[in-house]
């Protein structure tokens, strides 16, 4: 096998195992407290806060791209600026345009089925495990910023129209979270299916499990305000990350080994 071939079979994304779902909650509770933080604790309004994260998100995912393939930091780098950027989107438009929550999940999850059927008709798969071209990780990280956008729409819908509460919002995600994984070992129902389901149902659980800890009591949360709130999340990512990325140096040292099996 050549050098070219094997840079080509290269797989550009983490495989799904509980250690992702920890980062990524982690990672879209920090997109909730980190939007908040830009947007109205530093006064920048939504509309700024999106520009400045749509040129971080740029950036991130350039740099991914030109990897050509996994890394912990490059990966959740993008991800995380796909969370803040998803967050101050849904905002903008649930808010400032005034469209409503109810509104706004309705579609955002049209634009997410839209987005998930282009990608399956142009690349005839919609692996979140395997992804080893271009194409396919864009439109990958275009899903994962729909479904962010989608997630924080939501997770506002449960606690501010319903007007359920943070406590109890969370809940309600968290019982449906641990239904979805049961779905998974128990039933057959499609894998794919699955991981979109809790895919959008964490980013409510992170966005509502963020304004518990930075509302104010009068609103319902504990008032930790987003400094604090996005400094603890952003330790735990670091944590997880550097975990995440002892893990990985251990693949580069096996790899080679198995690369000698292939002659």
């Amino acid at each position: 096998m050549t050098s070219l071939a094997r840079g080509a079979a290269v797989n550009r994304v983490p495989h799904i195992v509980l250690s992702y779902w920890v980062i990524k909650i982690a990672a879209t509770t920090l997109g909730e407290t980190g939007a908040d933080m830009f947007s109205m604790t530093l006064g920048l309004g939504y509309a700024s806060t999106i520009l400045v994260f749509l040129a971080v998100f740029l950036a991130a995912l350039g740099a991914k791209l030109a990897l050509r393939r996994y890394t912990a930091f490059s990966y959740w780098s993008v991800f995380t600026a796909t969370a803040i950027l998803g967050t101050a989107l849904s905002d903008f438009h649930d808010r400032t345009v005034g469209m409503g929550y109810a509104a706004g999940s309705a579609l955002l999850v049209a634009l997410l089925l839209l987005t998930l059927g282009a990608w399956y008709l142009k690349e005839r798969s919609l692996s979140v495990e395997r992804i080893e071209t271009t194409g396919a990780e864009l439109f990958y990280w275009l899903a994962f910023l729909v479904a962010n956008t989608l997630g924080t729409a939501a997770g506002d819908f449960l606690s501010d129209d319903l007007a359920i509460g943070f406590v109890l919002s969370a809940s309600i995600i968290a019982g449906l979270l641990l239904f979805i994984a049961a779905a998974h070992y128990t039933t057959r129902i499609s894998g794919i299916l699955l991981f979109w389901l809790a895919f959008v149902l964490t980013r409510p659980f992170g966005a509502t499990f963020g304004d518990l800890l930075t509302k104010p009591v009068s609103h319902g949360g504990l008032d930790l305000g987003t400094y604090g709130a996005s400094a603890f999340f952003a330790m735990v990512m670091a944590m997880a990350l550097w975990r995440e990325a002892r893990v990985e140096a251990v693949r580069v040292v096996v790899s080679p080994t198995e690369r000698g099996g292939e002659r």
